[in-house]
């Protein structure tokens, strides 16, 4: 279901243009997936689940670099969106989803089912170690930050692989995930064609008479100039861990669930 590499580097680019945002501005919602109480103070909502994903930068010291410069990607865009437009969710919680398994209503179907859990937790450590006897680890699996992305009810930073052995590690390990009849057989299914990014926030309070081409040429800017600064704009994809989360704030493991070297 994936893209190929020359069809996804040319899809993402797109993403990150400034006529995609002023197209993409003009369907945003709010997102559901956190509560905005009176006066704007904003909480997040029950989305439980599971993912495949980086180690989130709080347990990530390889990447601490990088993420700083994300975390001021992410300050510099709340200071220049309308107060309120977007949630921002916790720096420390900066990932990079890989693959998504569970989450919402699929999961709470799933977990009806007492055996669901450790089944997904075993049924992925068999597929790591698989994929691990069956590919070499090259510690070589880099992205780079194209731009800032508008998605219906997020913005993020979207990511396109250094070269296209980065991208087929991904892809590869994603298709022993997608295509494993265990996993199926808990209800698992993919939905969505990979687009690797970083989620900086959601969106909350739409104003009803938010200047739209305003934003766009504010995220281009934003865009280019962060871009044009020194320093890393690339993410080491190193290892790739299930993780369960509550909430879009917080992406938790115990240290005996699986993880792949990449």
């Amino acid at each position: 279901m994936d893209d190929t590499f020359q069809i996804y580097v040319n899809r993402v680019a797109r993403l990150t243009l400034p006529e995609s945002y002023r197209t993409q501005l003009q369907h945003i919602q709010t997102s559901p997936k956190y509560r905005i109480a009176e006066g704007g103070a904003a909480g997040p909502l029950p989305f439980p689940g599971y993912s495949i994903v980086t180690p989130p930068w709080i347990d990530d010291v390889d990447n601490g670099d990088f993420y700083e410069q994300v975390r001021d990607l992410q300050q510099q865009l709340l200071q220049a969106l309308p107060p309120g437009l977007l949630i921002p969710v916790p720096a420390e919680s900066f990932h990079v989803t890989l693959a998504d398994l569970f989450w919402d209503s699929a999961y709470r179907d799933a977990n009806r089912d007492p055996g669901f859990e450790p089944q997904l937790r075993d049924r992925i450590a068999q597929i790591f170690e698989e994929y691990a006897a069956q590919h070499l680890v090259t510690r070589s699996v880099y992205w780079q930050v194209l731009g800032l992305a508008v998605r219906a009810r997020a913005i993020s930073v979207c990511l396109a692989p250094k070269d296209e052995a980065a991208y087929e590690q991904v892809v590869t390990m994603r298709r022993a995930i997608f295509q494993n009849s265990a996993l199926m057989g808990l209800g698992m299914e993919q939905q969505y064609h990979l687009t690797a990014h970083i989620t900086l926030g959601y969106f909350g309070e739409i104003p009803g008479d938010l200047d739209r081409e305003a934003v766009s040429e504010d995220l281009n800017q934003l865009s280019l100039n962060w871009l044009g600064r020194q320093g890393n704009h690339s993410v080491w994809v190193h290892h790739a861990e299930l993780r369960k989360f509550d909430d879009m704030t917080h992406y938790y493991r115990e240290p005996d669930w699986a993880t792949l070297e990449l």
